[in-house]
Formats: structure tokens, C-alpha cells, sequence
């Protein structure tokens, strides 16, 4: 095997990993039960989704300014992706909306925690 043939094939693991993760955390966000739990789906497994995109498609374009791009997109929605869940899950605790403390179902603000 050559080493093309081996970047080729990591490259397009990576690619699928990470479309993996992203199309897992969208059916996640569609059928949890509650709010929280969405958005806890949403959050990791999209970051988890774009790492591998993005070092995937940074194996495809091999040495260039491509590559730089990437880098630095990888990194904007590194950061901007959990600050913006952060954000939501800060909002929706201001407005009231409180986590289930527990499996049966009893929220947070019974005073059991």
C-alpha cells in the first residue's frame, strides 16, 4: 500500500466518523424526551461530528492554504459551539426551565438533588 492509499483511507474514516457522530446527535436531538437532554445531544456529538470532519477533509487537502482554512474554521466553531450551548442552557435556566434530578422523573427544584 502506498502512503496516498492510506491518507485516502483514513481520511474518508474520518469523514464518516464524523458525519456518523453529527447524523447521530441530530436523530438524538429529535427524539429525546426533554430539553436538557437535547441539548446535551446536540452539543457533544456535533463537536465530536466536526473534529472529525474537519481533520478528515484537512487529510484530503494535504499541505495548502486549504488546509490553514480548515484549521481555522475547526477552531471558530470549536469554541463558538459549547459557548452558544452554554448560552441556551444559561437562558433556559433564567426563564425557569429546571433538569430532572433524578430517573423517576422529579425535577431539580424539589429540593432534591
Amino acid at each position: 500500500m502506498t502512503l496516498t492509499l492510506v491518507v485516502e483511507i483514513v481520511s474518508w474514516m474520518l469523514i464518516l466518523a464524523g458525519s456518523a457522530f453529527t447524523i447521530i446527535g441530530a436523530v438524538g436531538t429529535l427524539r429525546f424526551p426533554n430539553f436538557w437532554s437535547r441539548l446535551h445531544a446536540a452539543s457533544v456529538s456535533e463537536s465530536a461530528g466536526m473534529i472529525f470532519l474537519v481533520m478528515g477533509m484537512c487529510l484530503q487537502a494535504g499541505v495548502t492554504l486549504v488546509t490553514v482554512k480548515l484549521i481555522l474554521i475547526g477552531a471558530f466553531i470549536f469554541i463558538t459551539g459549547p459557548t452558544s450551548t452554554h448560552a441556551v442552557a444559561n437562558a433556559a435556566l433564567m426563564s425557569g426551565e429546571k433538569p430532572e434530578s433524578d430517573v423517576t422523573g422529579e425535577k431539580a427544584s424539589k429540593g432534591e438533588t
